[in-house]
């Protein structure tokens, strides 16, 4: 793996870090308390390219790579983990599966804007009793003639309510279990579908995450994305994509934690002198940058590997993994640089902290992608995981 980035990586690292600092930095703590989402911003990102990056500019998007994709996604969460997040799933959850399983008419249709940034597409795989366990699919889908009706609920999708367009999973033969899942684009406008809740959350408050939900909603049968039973398939591999990115969220989120804790201690006395002077300081500090490094490397890995088509699947759940715990080991260390300070809204590293906790959660909790790496070391591959 090369450690040193390309021209034109760098320079999309620049772009996004310029962007975050300039535009986003600035409004982070407002959205976050107001729980407002950032339309102007995202708006932005798209006309930057960064909301459909590693999609051909034939069908909207920039035409970079995944490696690009972590480095500026990880500028972006350094200022703000929920404009990262919706970056995110517009790229790894919605974008990608769209350009790998999808028609050049469906990517006309459904790709092409959200890649392009003027609309947004979300995710919907998660119910009430299908999370971790995600083959629990009640949401089904009949078909009847050129349509399929769909009736059931889906939960904490993010960018649910602001999204124009829904990737949606289904059982379409309950016989089947999760073979018998498939993937449909729903339009929202489509009679029968709404949005129900918007959820009340403790981190990534920017960014909404609401319930959706499906009453004798007709679907195109031409929506359909992939074959019939595709969709357990479509969903593992949106979402082994999907770590990617939430491992780079993470690191951003470490980042900024540790940078303004670097700068805290750089202008903090106590006992008479810099608290940087105190060794237990030093020593966090020290564990910080070594383990951002650590998760920055194996989530660089991971999308070297996606770019060069090679399997990636358990390199990205051990990016995600690592990515995770460091953020919110290191959100938490922040908090106590700070000391008082830190538990306190004014100097930031408590929304660093309450961000850092969803990365362990969603795209599969820690627990999970400790299961998808221990099947692959046991070569255990049933793909279910």
């Amino acid at each position: 793996m090369k450690l040193e980035l390309s021209a034109e990586q760098q320079m999309i690292q620049a772009m996004a870090r310029e962007f975050a600092d300039s535009a986003i930095k600035p409004i982070a703590a407002e959205i976050d308390r107001d729980a407002r989402f950032p339309h102007e911003t995202v708006k932005r990102m798209g006309e930057l390219g960064l909301m459909g990056i590693a999609v051909p500019e034939r069908w909207g998007g920039s035409g970079a790579d995944a490696v690009s994709y972590v480095v500026a996604l990880e500028e972006i969460a350094r200022a703000c983990a929920s404009h990262a997040v919706v970056m995110s799933v517009n790229n790894s959850l919605y974008g990608d599966p769209l350009l790998r399983y999808g028609t050049d008419v469906q990517r006309e249709r459904f790709l092409k804007p959200v890649a392009s940034g003027h609309t947004h597409g979300c995710f919907a795989l998660t119910e009430p009793q299908a999370g971790s366990d995600a083959t629990n699919q009640a949401t089904l889908a009949v078909r009847d003639g050129a349509d399929y009706i769909v009736n059931g609920r889906k939960r904490f999708i993010t960018t649910g309510r602001e999204s124009s367009f829904a990737l949606v999973f289904c059982q379409t033969d309950r016989a089947e279990g999760h073979r018998g899942i498939s993937a449909f684009v729903v339009e929202k406008g489509a009679p029968g579908f709404t949005v129900g809740k918007t959820e009340d959350k403790l981190g990534i408050r920017a960014s909404d995450t609401a319930e959706l939900i499906f009453e004798d909603c007709r679907v195109p049968a031409a929506n359909r994305l992939g074959d019939e039973g595709q969709g357990f398939k479509i969903a593992m591999t949106a979402i082994d994509g999907g770590r990617i990115g939430i491992a780079a969220q993470a690191v951003g989120i470490a980042a900024g934690a540790y940078e303004r804790s670097v700068a805290y201690a750089r202008e903090r006395k106590a006992f008479g002198v810099l608290i940087g002077q105190h060794q237990m300081v030093q020593w966090m500090l020290a564990d910080m940058a070594t383990a951002i490094d650590g998760a920055r490397l194996l989530t660089l890995r991971a999308a070297t590997l996606k770019d060069g088509g090679r399997p990636y699947r358990t390199a990205a759940a051990m990016a995600k993994l690592f990515a995770s715990e460091t953020a919110m080991k290191v959100a938490t260390d922040a908090i106590q640089v700070h000391g008082g300070y830190g538990f306190i809204r004014e100097y930031e590293v408590e929304r660093a902290f309450r961000d850092a906790k969803v990365t362990q959660l969603y795209e599969g909790t820690s627990q999970i992608q400790k299961l998808v790496i221990a099947r692959d070391l046991l070569g255990d591959h049933d793909g279910r995981a």
